[in-house]
C-alpha cells in the first residue's frame, strides 16, 4: 500500500509562530546582554526564542529576570566543547560536554528535551560534523540545514546535502534554520515557522518533534496539501519551487508560487525547496513514503 506520511496533516485551529532556537549573549560569545537580545527579537516580530549560550544552561530562573515582551522563551544550551556542537532544546539542566556525543544524546533523551546537530558544513573542510558521525549517531531529532552566522566564516551555511544523504538512508531527520546570532547583524537571517494551537513551550516543542514546521530565510509557505499520491505547495512569495527525492534529485520544478506533483513510485521521501528573491528560501520537512 502506498502511503505518504504528511507532517502537516490536521493543521487546524492553530497559528504559525516564528522562532529561533540558536542565539548567543555576553554570557558566552555574543555581543550583548540577554535582555538586549530578547528585546531585539521581540521587536522583529518573533514569537519564540531560545538562548543557547555555549555550555551554559539558560532556563526558567534566568528567564524570570527578563522581560520577554510576549515571546515564549525556551530553555536551552549549546553543547560545544570536545566535539561537534549540539543544541539541547527545552533542557532542564546543563550537561557535561562529553567527547562521546552519542552518550550526550542518550542523556538528553533520558532526561529532558531533544538534540539538534548544529552547522554540519562549518569550517574549512565543510565538515564540522561529518556524515560518518551523522550516520552513526542515533536519537537526535534534526540538523541545521541553514545557519546564518556561518556565512561570515569558513564553510557553508547550508547543509541540505548531508540532510539528503540521511533521508535517503531512511533516517527521519527534520531540517532546522537558525541565525546562530553572535552579533546584531546575524539576527533574522534564518528561522523556523511552527504550527501550534497553543503559545507554550511544550506545544512548540511538541510541534517541532512532529515536524509541524518549515525552515525559512524569507519565503512564506501559505498552504500544504496532500491528496492521495499528490502534494501541493503554495507560497506567498516564491519565484521557484523545486521538488526533490532520492539523494537530492530534482524531479519537478515550477517558476511560480505554486507547485503540485505526483510522488514518484520509487521515492522513499520527498521534500520541497521554495526559492524567493535574493537568497531567500523555505524548506519543507520531508514527506516519507511507505
Amino acid at each position: 500500500m502506498f502511503h505518504i506520511h504528511n507532517p502537516y496533516a490536521n493543521l487546524t485551529r492553530g497559528h504559525w509562530l516564528r522562532g529561533n532556537l540558536h542565539t548567543h549573549t555576553l554570557q558566552s560569545d555574543g555581543d550583548r546582554l540577554p535582555q538586549a537580545i530578547v528585546t531585539d527579537y521581540a521587536r522583529r516580530g518573533y514569537d519564540f526564542l531560545m538562548i543557547s549560550d555555549h555550555d551554559i544552561h539558560t532556563g526558567a530562573t534566568a528567564y524570570a529576570r527578563l522581560d520577554a515582551h510576549g515571546m515564549i522563551l525556551i530553555p536551552g544550551n549549546e553543547i560545544s566543547r570536545n566535539g561537534p556542537h549540539l543544541l539541547h532544546v527545552n533542557s532542564d539542566r546543563r550537561l557535561e560536554p562529553l567527547a562521546d556525543r552519542q552518550a550526550v544524546i542518550d542523556t538528553i533523551r533520558a532526561t529532558h528535551g531533544f538534540a539538534i546537530v548544529n552547522h554540519p558544513n562549518w569550517e574549512q573542510r565543510f565538515d564540522h560534523c561529518s556524515i560518518a558521525n551523522l550516520n552513526a549517531w542515533q536519537g537526535y531529532v534534526g540538523v541545521e540545514i541553514y545557519n546564518g552566522s556561518i556565512g561570515r566564516t569558513d564553510g557553508s551555511p547550508y547543509a541540505t546535502n548531508k540532510w539528503d544523504m540521511l533521508l535517503a538512508q531512511g533516517r527521519r531527520i527534520w531540517g532546522f534554520a537558525h541565525d546562530d546570532s553572535h552579533i546584531a547583524g546575524d539576527i533574522g537571517s534564518g528561522w523556523n515557522m511552527v504550527y501550534t494551537r497553543r503559545r507554550t513551550v511544550s506545544a512548540i516543542c511538541q510541534a517541532l518533534l512532529q515536524g509541524q514546521f518549515y525552515a525559512s530565510t524569507g519565503v512564506v509557505i501559505a498552504r500544504i496539501q496532500v491528496n492521495r499520491r499528490r502534494i501541493r505547495i503554495e507560497t506567498k512569495n516564491a519565484q521557484r519551487i523545486v521538488a526533490l527525492h532520492q539523494v537530492g534529485q530534482r524531479f519537478a520544478t515550477a517558476d511560480r508560487r505554486v507547485l503540485e506533483v505526483e510522488v514518484p513510485a520509487t521515492a522513499s521521501y520527498v521534500r520541497f525547496e521554495c526559492w524567493g528573491p535574493g537568497e531567500s528560501f523555505a524548506w519543507t520537512q520531508p514527506f516519507f513514503i511507505q
